[in-house]
């Protein structure tokens, strides 16, 4: 069976602010290219790794990308126009994103694609779309497989699905692919809260906060349904409830563009406080190191991490996938 070299090469396409790049360097992978249009996400990528990432990938031609064994990314969710027909991805998939992929991974023949998205991507057009991925990537050479799986059960302390799209070139020969299987750590938000924090920055101070008694079990945690988000109260002015959590439970999904007074990191109850979570909890939450340099803005942060991928999951699929070859 083929396997890929040690000192393997990736690219880091739709690269946001460098998950997917922690996530493969720890097994020896070296970046050779990286792209990205948000300014702030290029700007926090390029401090971490000293390397400014390309703009916008759609005017990029695929000659300009140095030679890669594994094409990593995780692009934006878009609606293709599918005909219903098994047409060739320059029809099915013109005008989105993940044409660029296709378009990449046709000229260059990387031995690995490493893709993420949304959840509810699986059912997009009663599962239209994700049929376009799989024919796209089929024709073009590739075995494709996927897996929805929720950071919760892989050492990440916040609730967030992601589907995982995994292609391999066809010469070596997959007949299957199994998914890593979730390991549960007994993690909570409250492990990884910062102290000694500027209290004032974090806190919501409204007088429509609601909490209700809540008995916190093991059972809430760690039994039928491990380490979920555990709702302790809401806040409802004007007939719009906003949640609020306890950190003995998990973290709800940063969102990049959640509204309300709680923002994108949700509502918790800490140490007798409702608050916010702050740039570094929301950079633990999402598995990134404590050496990773933050955006000094905190609307800037919690967008970019909100957008971002989760680290400890990438690790584990992509271990997974060098068990397997």
């Amino acid at each position: 069976m083929k396997k890929l070299p040690k000192k393997f090469k990736f690219i880091d396409l739709f690269s946001g602010i460098g998950g997917f790049r922690l996530a493969l360097e720890k097994y020896g992978g070296k970046c050779v290219f990286s792209s990205d249009i948000d300014n702030d996400a290029v700007t926090t990528y390029e401090v971490n790794f000293n390397e400014k990432p390309t703009g916008d990938i759609t005017k990029i031609k695929a000659s300009e990308i140095p030679k890669h064994n594994v094409l990593c990314g995780g692009f934006p969710c878009q609606a293709f126009s599918i005909s219903g027909k098994r047409l060739g991805f320059k029809d099915t998939t013109r005008g989105t994103l993940f044409y660029d992929i296709a378009r990449i991974a046709e000229y260059h023949k990387p031995e690995i694609l490493f893709l993420e998205n949304v959840k509810n991507y699986e059912k997009h057009d009663n599962g239209r779309s994700l049929r376009a991925v799989y024919d796209t990537l089929e024709n073009i050479g590739y075995d494709v497989y996927h897996k929805v799986l929720n950071a919760s059960n892989f050492g990440a302390p916040t609730s967030r699905e992601r589907i995982y799209i995994i292609g391999f070139r066809k010469d070596f020969k997959m007949k299957t692919f199994e998914y890593p299987k979730p390991s549960n750590e007994k993690i909570k938000l409250s492990d990884i809260l910062e102290e000694n924090i500027d209290i004032e920055k974090f806190k919501i101070e409204r007088d429509d906060i609601k909490l209700y008694k809540n008995k916190l079990t093991d059972k809430n945690l760690f039994g039928e349904y491990p380490q979920r988000p555990i709702q302790i109260g809401v806040m409802n002015k004007g007939g719009q409830g906003e949640r609020i959590y306890d950190p003995s439970g998990h973290a709800i999904t940063l969102t990049a563009y959640g509204g309300g007074v709680a923002g994108k990191t949700g509502a918790y109850l800490i140490d007798g406080i409702v608050r916010r979570l702050t740039p570094r909890e929301c950079a633990r939450v999402m598995g990134f190191p404590e050496n990773f340099i933050i955006p000094d803005s905190k609307s800037k942060s919690c967008k970019l991490f909100g957008n971002s991928v989760v680290v400890p999951v990438l690790s584990r699929v992509f271990n997974q996938i060098l068990k397997s070859i």
